[in-house]
């Protein structure tokens, strides 16, 4: 990999910026009591909950991978958007009042107060491990790529440190205040910088490219795939893509923590549908310029790099230094949303069972402290995601195996009253195991699973949806 220079003004640009986030995050700080920390007082208006939302949802995977994927294979990469659109739709009418209207801090204790507590706690387990190892491991590796890309000798577990003590320096102190307001101003800097590269991608023939690629009806440009299709078989857009969104957007406790930070239902849906629409646009601002790069960069080896290739190559003098703001906004953002999540679940999921007589701020230290304990393991596992052929594939892949049985209790959960705690147990338990045996067998075995993984998704779904009626049916039902 060939270094880039960068110059000593957008340097100065990047830094001040980490300086001034950094210094934002603190001042809007709130920890002087749990609801307050983990969940912002509750006194959010919808436009925050929505840019948040965004922010936080523009990941590694969206920013990094999707630009990389559709650099790879095309435009069908934004079906993943697309369908998590419709899914915002379905979470805001039927999911969200009950979330906010029940007064609960994370979404496993929604599942205890339907079912009971083992339920909560195997959800919030997979949460939190979902947490460390795909989200703020992704985080850290998309970040440590991008400044690669600057310092090529420059050591992968040095700069991964470097960025999460960067990220936590504010979030773990103040909470989701902190991340949420540092987010607002991420948000703004994501969305204008990315509207400016897709700007100079145009300006630098990727207008007449695209059009052509249109013309003749070129497979890149197509949201609809083959069923033989590796990267989105069209039959995965109607089964398997809608079971991650679900997964994704209203069982997430990283996004929904957003939502639950919302002063009312009202504000919240508001922020839900802002959040979509803010979605709808990254089909301009990541996917057609990765689309477009393959004319203007061709033979990139590593996809995941075309996106900091673009903005590296494409910007001048400080338009380069607020679009490095902008990705480094992205992944900082993501990165706090994990920590402040994280800490909650670990908090109020199991901490607080096991001390009852607790006090409010005690809670707060042990949510920072726990803040501090996911970030080390996150730092020591990202480097290993490498191994992996890109972010979309990493992310994707494995939360189709953890995914699946959660939606499927919740399903049930919420739309039939005969599914009891026995039946969402092992609900879970038997997607849970089904999952880790086909992850063992393609790698730690080695061995090739024939079948993609957006079609594996609804084979698990229906398997953990059929043990939980089952047993329903079979134990007596619920009071």
């Amino acid at each position: 990999m060939n270094s880039i220079a960068i110059n000593f003004v957008d340097c100065a640009i990047i830094v001040l910026y980490l300086i001034f986030i950094i210094w934002w995050g603190l001042r809007n700080g709130k920890s002087s009591d749990a609801g307050s920390y983990f969940l912002a007082g509750r006194t959010m208006p919808w436009w925050i909950v929505g840019l948040s939302l965004f922010a936080a949802s523009i990941s590694s995977t969206t920013l990094i991978g999707q630009s990389g994927d559709a650099y790879h294979t095309g435009v069908a990469v934004f079906n993943y958007n697309l369908t998590g659109v419709v899914v915002m739709v379905f979470f805001a009418t039927f999911l969200l009042p009950l979330y906010i209207r029940s007064g609960i801090f994370t979404i496993p204790e929604f599942l205890e107060r339907r079912f009971d507590k083992r339920s909560r706690y195997y959800f919030s387990g997979i949460c939190i491990v979902g947490n460390i190892f795909l989200d703020a491991a992704g985080a850290l590796y998309a970040a440590a790529l991008i400044i690669k890309l600057l310092f090529p000798e420059a050591d992968l577990q040095l700069i991964i440190i470097i960025f999460a003590v960067l990220a936590a320096s504010y979030t773990i102190p103040g909470g989701l205040s902190s991340a949420i307001n540092a987010e607002l101003i991420q948000a703004v800097i994501l969305i204008v910088g990315s509207v400016i590269l897709t700007g100079a991608c145009f300006a630098n023939g990727g207008f007449d490219y695209l059009a052509s690629l249109f013309e003749s009806g070129d497979m890149s440009v197509r949201l609809i795939r083959p069923l033989t299709d590796t990267a989105t078989p069209w039959l995965g857009l109607i089964v398997g893509m809608p079971v991650l969104g679900i997964y994704f957007w209203a069982n997430n406790q990283t996004l929904v923590q957003r939502v639950l930070s919302a002063r009312s239902v009202d504000e919240g849906r508001k922020g839900v549908m802002f959040a979509g629409a803010l979605t709808l646009a990254t089909l301009f601002i990541i996917v057609f310029p990765g689309v477009i790069a393959r004319h203007l960069f061709p033979g990139i080896e590593k996809p995941d790099m075309i996106y900091p290739t673009m903005v590296l190559r494409l910007l001048p003098t400080g338009l380069l230094g607020i679009m490095l703001s902008a990705l480094l906004a992205a992944l900082t953002s993501t990165l706090s949303a994990i920590l402040n999540s994280t800490s909650t679940l670990f908090t109020m999921d199991f901490y607080t069972k096991w001390s009852k007589n607790t006090d409010s701020r005690h809670l707060v230290h042990v949510g920072q402290l726990t803040a501090s304990i996911a970030l080390v393991i996150a730092v020591v596992w990202a480097p290993l995601i490498e191994r992996f052929d890109s972010l979309v594939t990493y992310y994707q892949e494995i939360a189709s195996y953890l995914a699946p049985p959660v939606v499927g209790t919740f399903f049930l959960g919420l739309f039939w009253k005969r599914s009891n705690a026995q039946g969402a147990f092992w609900g879970l338990i038997s997607g849970f195991i089904m999952g880790v045996v086909i992850m063992l067998v393609k790698y730690v075995a080695g061995i090739p699973v024939p079948i993609h993984f957006l079609l594996l998704a609804p084979i698990l779904l229906v398997v953990s949806l059929a043990v939980n009626a089952a047993v329903s049916l079979a134990t007596p039902p619920a009071p």
